[in-house]
């Protein structure tokens, strides 16, 4: 983790995911070694018997992770073989795509067969929280000392990621400051307009890129922002532009009272700007139910101009452009085609950015599949070792000479055989976990990649914080999915027209009803308990 300025860290002391609601969402089938999207746990397989003599055995390991495309690195590829060869480990990876990761992973919580590692998308999300409860996980809290680098975990994020204080996986370290806006500058330039500066500027952006025709090639086929089903919530992209508009994140405080944020105006003029979006069709009309496996395809394909995410996004596509281009044998005339900005103005002026919390989501360890002190130890001894630079090398970009070029010591280029790095390479760094912070090798900083960092750390000073981050309650790991869904499943039909306004209120009636009064009355209490 890179270090803080001292306001960083007191406004990621009280970062969100406390409150984040998940949505039940299609499972996916299980496959074998050779090749299924998700496979059948062995957590009882006997040691490697091809160790020799004297020596350790090489550790057994499932890990079961998400995956952002259709094509994913399989066990006997060549960068995970050198992973476990400089490991000493014999490792299968169950890839989960992730869309449907919330609901496999509710359905493999359930079914007590457990990976030895296991990606937990929400930290606070109930049936990780009762299971929590029910010693289904090591607590980790005194054993992360022991290792060189998760010893050197970050304590905000460590207590934003915690269940009362107390550790139950290892934190996957993010950027603070990493959401934002990443648009196709080409198409920016060739409708005549600049980067929006307010909320107006980024209609009129995604508008001129649906109606101005911003590729040239005389045809009414483009339109302006991606929009997608996303975990833990249906789009990372509202959750942002609800912050434009002056919504809190998660909960705000009125009169020394926690609020829910869909009960500010504020929330609901988002609301209504993002139907607009939708019956203008400035956004892509199945956003509701798109998979973020692909949604970076229209962008790349010429389709969209936008898209509301992290802002390192931005060079992946750029990359894919490019690459593109070269495959179809068209003329390559631009050092960049994308470029990025944190956020626009709001309504009052001021400029609010959706923070990350620091982390994305936990490696767990379950107790019914690493049953012993010792072979914990061995497993948290692999996730220490991930953390080293060439690992993070390794995991993030491959096989020098094969994935990627060594130019200097810091810096590489990568392939441009997106196929090859999809099949090999790209997932794997989902199981590092970047403690205390990234240390390996680095794509070579061009001026697009430069400007992304520099927007991360611009937006550290305009972050909104959720107060309710800390809080564990017992409401929602009892209703929190009822009532997720109650609001999800409004707010989605309010963009896209089955309800009015009325209907939208009513939802929150029944949200409230329905356990929502007595969720709000125990986040004011813990509130309450936090300031003494």
């Amino acid at each position: 983790m890179k270090k803080k300025t001292k306001k960083a860290k007191r406004i990621s002391t009280f970062l969100i995911l406390g409150t984040v609601c998940a949505i039940s969402l299609a499972g996916c089938s299980s496959g074998g070694k050779n090749g299924g999207t998700a496979a059948s746990n062995d957590p009882s397989a006997a040691p490697s018997a091809s160790a020799s003599a004297g020596a350790e055995q090489p550790l057994k390991l499932n890990i079961m992770l998400p995956i952002f495309k259709t094509n994913y690195p399989k066990d006997d590829s060549p960068v995970a073989a050198e992973i476990e060869k400089r490991t000493n480990t014999d490792i299968h990876f169950e890839w989960v795509p992730n869309a449907s990761y919330p609901d496999k992973f509710n359905i493999t919580l359930a079914s007590g067969n457990l990976p030895k590692i296991i990606y937990v998308p929400d930290s606070k999300s109930p049936s990780f929280v009762n299971a929590v409860k029910a010693g289904a996980f090591w607590d980790l809290t005194d054993k992360l000392k022991n290792y060189p680098n998760l010893s050197q975990a970050n304590e905000v994020i460590l207590n934003n990621s915690s269940i009362n204080g107390k550790t139950y996986g290892v934190y996957r370290g993010r950027e603070l400051g990493r959401n934002g806006v990443y648009y196709r500058q080409d198409w920016l330039e060739a409708v005549g307009m600049e980067q929006p500066k307010t909320i107006d500027d980024f209609y009129n952006m995604l508008k001129a890129f649906k109606e101005k025709d911003p590729d040239g090639n005389g045809k009414d086929d483009t339109y302006g922002l991606v929009m997608v089903k996303w975990t833990p919530q249906w789009g990372s992209g509202f959750d942002q532009i609800k912050l434009w508009f002056g919504a809190p994140n998660g909960w705000g405080e009125k009169d020394g009272q926690l609020v829910p944020e869909f009960e500010y105006d504020e929330y609901f003029e988002a609301l209504k700007f993002m139907k607009k979006l939708y019956d203008e069709k400035l956004v892509n009309q199945d956003f509701a139910v798109m998979d973020s496996a692909k949604w970076t395809d229209p962008l790349v394909n010429g389709q969209a101009g936008a898209i509301i995410d992290v802002v390192d996004g931005a060079a992946r596509a750029d990359d894919r452009i490019h690459a593109a281009l070269k495959d179809a044998g068209k003329e390559d005339t631009r050092e960049h085609y994308m470029d990025v900005f944190g956020a626009v103005t709001g309504p009052d002026g001021q400029i609010r950015t959706l923070p990350t919390s620091g982390f994305s989501g936990l490696l767990a360890i379950p107790k019914s599949s690493v049953k012993s002190e010792e072979e914990l130890d061995r497993i948290l001894k692999f996730l220490d070792q991930l953390n080293e630079p060439d690992m993070q090398t390794l995991t993030s970009f491959g096989l020098e000479g094969v994935h990627y070029t060594k130019i200097d010591d810091m810096t590489l280029e990568r392939s441009t055989d997106a196929v090859l790095l999809e099949s090999e390479v790209e997932g794997l760094n989902q199981m590092v976990p970047y403690i205390p912070e990234g240390k390996g090798m680095q794509v070579a900083q061009t001026p697009l990649r430069i400007k992304q960092t520099e927007v991360q750390m611009k937006n550290r000073e305009t972050i909104v914080a959720n107060p309710a981050e800390p809080f564990i309650s017992e409401v929602y790991a009892q209703k929190g999915q009822q009532l997720g869904n109650i609001i999800n499943d409004a707010r989605i039909k309010f963009i896209v027209g089955q309800i009015d306004e009325q209907g939208w209120r009513d939802a929150i009636e029944l949200w409230k009803k329905s356990g929502g009064d007595d969720y709000v009355k125990e986040i004011n209490e813990l509130y309450a308990a936090s300031k003494q």
